[in-house]
């Protein structure tokens, strides 16, 4: 069964430690790391049969007879989850990537977030799998990561729509030499792509995809804005009763704490609703995040990219209120120009329709996030629960 390795040619550098492959040494061995591990804890991981960064005071991964490390997911629906899977699973995808991106021996590859969420983890590997020069970014702030892409000429770039946010308002150089930007975590808003476009050549692709799955479908330039883009090689996507389905090589094996139902004759299911059409893949919202409003189902991500490309926001959300005639209705807590105010709402009602537009705007000067860089959706609604909303 195929197993992470640190490639020959690789390199990896963090401040003032590097580690090249002649440093490297195999342990065979599970390993528990800190969410921020050193240099040498990574490549002593990529040497290990089991494996995982982050939640040192949950068991250990079970050893089993193939190799094995455990991730964990965003906690954007609750507390984290740590997710069992084969390290065949993303090397599978490596090779895909490989093929589709030019990735390779003596690439220079970048992460901005920690090591403990998934998709830093997952760059960081498939970089040093693969051949590449590892820099990773995420103890500096926004304005030094540019600086630092510049300086290394960074060709490829692993991120979340909210890092790459920060960094493009932090503004800085250019980045001439970055050729491509890889997005996950959410969907990039108009605004947001406009920014990247001003800073970079670089061809940016969003992938659409879970901690439990890996990639699910690849976006583009070319994809339709309200699109996710078209399926991943090697996924195949059913979409029943609105809820999407996932079967591919790249899916992990389960959580390692508890059993679920997502998981069902080789098909995961991602919590979130949507539909296919004409080979692309159009979210409506998650599951658990959907609301009744006087008895239709309203789905508050569908809003927030609305806001997102209005002029004067730089931040959204939308949270569900107790109305005694409706059931619920929708609050709009944003960042950006509060001036806009009277004018936003007016377009959300003439482009929504009364019931589905929120009814009130607060403004706030700054965001919670959570340590992947989503938004802290429990620590806004606590907010508005104290306040009455």
């Amino acid at each position: 069964m195929a197993q992470f390795r640190w490639h020959p040619a690789a390199q990896a550098s963090e401040g003032g430690e590097q580690v090249q492959a002649g440093d490297a040494r195999p342990i065979g061995q599970a390993l528990v790391l800190p969410d921020r591990p050193a240099l040498r804890a990574l490549q002593a991981a990529l040497g290990a049969q089991v494996f995982r960064i982050g939640a040192e005071d949950a068991p250990p991964p079970d050893p089993g007879a193939v190799p094995l490390f455990e991730t964990l997911s965003g906690g954007t629906s609750g507390a984290p989850k740590r997710i069992r899977r084969t390290q065949a699973s993303w090397i599978a995808s490596f090779a895909v990537n490989a093929r589709l991106f030019g990735l390779g021996p003596g690439c220079a590859a970048a992460v901005l977030g920690r090591l403990v969420h998934s998709l830093a983890l997952y760059g960081a590997i498939e970089t040093l799998h693969l051949g590449g020069r590892l820099h990773l970014l995420d103890r500096q702030r926004p304005d030094r990561q540019r600086a630092a892409l510049a300086q290394h000429r960074v060709q490829v770039l692993y991120a979340t729509p909210a890092q790459l946010r920060l960094m493009t308002e932090a503004g800085g150089a250019a980045l001439p030499d970055l050729r491509l930007i890889l997005v996950g975590g959410s969907k990039l808003d108009q605004a947001l792509r406009a920014s990247l476009v001003a800073m970079t050549p670089a061809r940016v692709v969003e992938f659409y995809g879970a901690a439990e799955t890996s990639f699910i479908t690849l976006a583009d330039d070319t994809t339709p804005p309200d699109s996710v883009g078209r399926p991943y090689p090697g996924v195949e996507i059913a979409v029943q009763d609105g809820e999407i389905r996932v079967r591919s090589p790249y899916l992990a094996l389960g959580y390692g704490d508890a059993d679920s139902d997502i998981w069902h004759d080789g098909w995961v299911s991602v919590g979130e609703h949507g539909r296919m059409a004409e080979g692309l893949l159009y979210l409506a919202g998650r599951a658990s995040r959907m609301v009744k409003i006087a008895d239709q189902a309203v789905y508050p991500e569908e809003i927030e990219a609305l806001l997102l490309a209005l002029p004067g926001i730089c931040r959204a959300a939308c949270l569900p209120a107790a109305d005694p005639l409706r059931g619920h209705v929708l609050v709009a807590v944003l960042m950006g120009d509060g001036a806009q105010a009277g004018d936003i709402l007016a377009q959300l009602r003439a482009r929504l329709g009364p019931l589905k537009a929120p009814r009130r705007l607060i403004w706030r000067s700054n965001w919670p996030v959570l340590p992947s860089g989503k938004t802290d959706l429990a620590a806004l609604a606590a907010d508005l629960a104290g306040a009455g909303a």
